[in-house]
């Protein structure tokens, strides 16, 4: 299991246990992923991090000072 965190703006967007796609973004020496559609945004990995799943699931939303972050698990 692989598990990556996601930047959301807004709270309910996604609950826990919801099954999610992910898309993923290239940069020129980067790749991001986004939670469709446009729910939360990844931070940049390296290609190799790339993640090879194009779903799955929330496993936990955390909320701070900067914002909501969604963990998302990845069967991987």
């Amino acid at each position: 299991m692989r598990e990556m965190e996601f930047k959301m703006e807004r709270e309910n967007l996604v609950q826990e246990g919801d099954s999610v796609t992910i898309t993923e973004g290239v940069l020129p020496s980067a790749y991001y992923y986004t939670i469709n559609p446009a729910v939360a945004m990844s931070a940049n990995y390296t290609l190799r991090e790339r993640l090879k799943s194009d779903h799955g699931i929330v496993k936990e939303i955390k909320h701070n000072d900067k914002g909501y972050y969604v963990v998302v698990q990845f069967d991987e």
